[in-house]
């Protein structure tokens, strides 16, 4: 396919899974149950967090996550008691256990009491055209708090040449708004052209069947060449595609 060919074939695809229909199977549905923006934020959050293996078992543990915090995360993580924080102890999901959860419920507290918010956060080190340094930068906000060095591998740092694809998958539930009704677009300080698509498996083998990109490992690096293939078919928008790649990937078996 040429350059023509390919970016009408991945805007039908879009099209095609880009639809509510989608958030049945998909752990977007968590943040979907709310309607608070920092309530939205946060289970986004947490949920992206624990976003790798089985889609049912995320889900359905993401769930639990929310059930402990009460079906109310903001109003937990501002106000949570100790006694509150022990019932964390019995969460699990491969290898996040309950104490990396009892940290990031204390490191969102320090987000929301010192940073402004998530948003705020993220946005303080855009850039035009990525997210990663600001990844980067967030994270090192996000453990000024007293924590075991265990947690800080489930916050991903691009320039350590991560992929960070949970935390880009975060950024574009939080950012993107295109009225589909999938992706949230609640935050306006960060425009979709900053985004990078959520490099995993999946959408790394489709995106180098249709040779947008070459390099084997799914890295920081292979995001930037994935990027730079994607802000050639649109520069507005280049994550929508993660849609495309994403579908074609798991449910078409491309």
């Amino acid at each position: 396919m040429n350059k023509a060919e390919l970016r009408e074939f991945l805007d039908e695809k879009v099209i095609q899974y880009n639809t509510t229909d989608f958030i049945d199977s998909d752990p977007i549905q968590i943040p979907h149950q709310f309607l608070l923006k920092e309530d939205i934020e946060i289970s986004a959050f947490l949920t992206s967090s624990i976003a790798w293996g089985n889609r049912k078992i995320i889900i359905n543990n993401s769930k639990r996550m929310m059930a402990l915090m009460g079906d109310s995360p903001y109003d937990f993580v501002m106000s949570h008691t100790d006694d509150q924080l022990e019932n964390l102890e019995v969460f699990v999901h491969r290898t996040f256990n309950s104490g990396d959860f009892i940290t990031f419920i204390k490191g969102l507290r320090h987000i929301y009491k010192n940073h402004n918010g998530l948003e705020a956060a993220f946005a303080k080190n855009r850039q035009a055209e990525s997210m990663q340094q600001s990844i980067t930068e967030f994270r090192k906000l996000f453990f000024e708090i007293p924590h075991q060095q265990r947690t800080t591998k489930h916050v991903s740092d691009p320039m350590q040449g991560s992929a960070a694809k949970r935390i880009n998958m975060f950024l574009r539930w939080m950012v993107r708004q295109d009225k589909a009704g999938v992706d949230f677009g609640i935050w306006k300080s960060i425009s979709p052209a900053s985004l990078s698509c959520p490099l995993d498996v999946h959408s790394g083998n489709v995106a180098r069947k249709l040779g947008l990109l070459t390099r084997k490992q799914n890295d920081a690096k292979a995001l930037a060449e994935l990027d730079a293939s994607l802000r050639l078919l649109d520069a507005n928008d280049p994550v929508k595609y993660d849609f495309a790649l994403f579908g074609l990937g798991v449910f078409e078996r491309f």
